[in-house]
This record gives C-alpha cells, structure tokens and sequence, in this order.
C-alpha cells in the first residue's frame, strides 16, 4: 500500500510550486489559467501539435544516431587500451565543447535544413552512452572475461553475451542521460535557424513579448523530456527483470 502512494507524493511538489506560480503572478509571469489558454489558442489554429511533433522527431532521429555510434565508439574504447589511449583524450576534449559553439560550424557545412539540428542533437546524445559505456566495459570483472573465454567465447561472440550483458545496467543508464542531454541540445538547434518546434517557439515568444507561450514552451520541453525518460525507464526496468528470469 505504501509503494502505491509513493508516484502520489512526487505530485507534492509540482502542485506547490504551481500555487506559488499563481501567487506571484505578474506582468513578468502570468499566471497558469494565461498559459493554460495559450496551450488552447496553439491547439485551435493547430500549430502546437507541428511543434511538438518535429521536436519530437528531431530528438528521436538524432538520439538514434548519437546512442548508436556513442555504443559503437565507447565499446571499442572501452575494450581496447589502444583505442582508448589513441581516442578518449581527443574524444573528451571534444566534449568540453559547448552546445551553441557546434551552431555556426553545423550551419556552415551543413545549411539551414533539418540535418544541422539532428546533427546537434546526436551529438548531445553521443557523449553520455560513449563515457557511461566505455566506462562500464572497462571495469568489468576480468573473472567474466576467463570464464567466457574458458566457454570458446572470443570477439563478437564475447561481447555480445559476456561483457555488453555485464554492463546493461550502466548502458542503459548512459542511454537516459543521453536522450536528456539530446533534449537539452534540440532547444540550442532550434533558438538559431528554425521556423518549427519548441525551441523556435521559444525565440518567437521572447521577440513577440508573449510570456504566456514562452513559459508554455518551456512546459511542455519539461513534459516531453520527461515522458520520453520514463518510457525509456520502462523499457530499461523490463529488460533487466527479463534477465533477471534467465
């Protein structure tokens, strides 16, 4: 019975700050029934839902793509001493650099279109799966390794079913900070060179002064970001009971 109240509580907080949101509403910060009409102003003219939709789609694709190669990257890294002595310095000094600092170079090579901001995007989910994975191949009990190795398990066939199952857990959990760090890059891909999506809702608000939709915005990154980790924690939390069965 406890353990069914606990999701309850987390609803505490949200609904205190939503009265203190109405209490200390102003011109600077309108009051929740003015965004909540706003949501309803977007939805009637039906520009809400192409914005919601192409945020979505852009940090879905470039998610895919920046988990994917951060995999591939971190498990080589993460398995080999020389390609992490060859990679990791150059990869992590890449990694310092700031999100708006990649907008110009992208735009450059890339132009205006939707491929800059999928290419934001994974590169915001890239470094996240590349350290947690990397990190968690490397410190894997060798003990695992001489036991796979003593079953004829070499190569592939070892990482697949000795060393990427030892280390599920961290990737799944490098996984989840990926796709929030690929939330946090989409909002930098589109404040610059978008007419679509959330962030450009953003820029467009700010420059219209309305506050009413710029908080909306901000709102619904806030639901959207969160929707997408607990669907992505739902699937991580089936995978391990599955394994757990085996």
């Amino acid at each position: 019975m406890t353990l069914r109240r606990l999701p309850a509580v987390g609803l505490i907080l949200p609904l205190v700050l939503l009265a203190g949101w109405q209490l200390s509403a102003s011109a600077q910060l309108p009051p929740p029934s003015e965004v909540i009409a706003a949501l309803g102003e977007l939805g009637r003219r039906g520009e809400l839902w192409h914005h919601l939709a192409i945020s979505t789609q852009r940090v879905l694709i470039g998610f895919a793509a920046g988990s994917a190669l951060g995999l591939a990257l971190g498990g080589l890294v993460g398995l080999s001493r020389t390609a992490s002595a060859a990679l990791s310095p150059t990869v992590q000094a890449i990694r310092a650099v700031p999100s708006l600092a990649w907008v110009p170079l992208l735009l450059l090579w890339l132009g205006i279109g939707e491929t800059p901001k999928i290419v934001l995007v994974a590169i915001g989910a890239f470094f996240p799966v590349y350290t947690t994975v990397s990190a968690a191949l490397s410190h894997i009990d060798p003990h695992l390794v001489e036991v796979g190795r003593a079953y004829g398990r070499s190569g592939i066939h070892l990482l697949a079913s000795i060393l990427f199952p030892a280390a599920t857990p961290a990737i799944l959990s490098g996984l989840r900070l990926g796709l929030a760090q690929g939330w946090l890059f989409l909002v930098a891909a589109e404040l610059i060179a978008s007419s679509m999506g959330l962030g450009f809702l953003l820029i467009d608000s700010q420059n219209t002064g309305r506050t009413d939709v710029m908080l909306l915005a901000i709102i619904l990154l806030a639901v959207l970001g969160k929707l997408s980790d607990t669907a992505l924690g739902l699937g991580e939390h089936r995978l391990l009971a599955s394994w757990s069965r085996v």
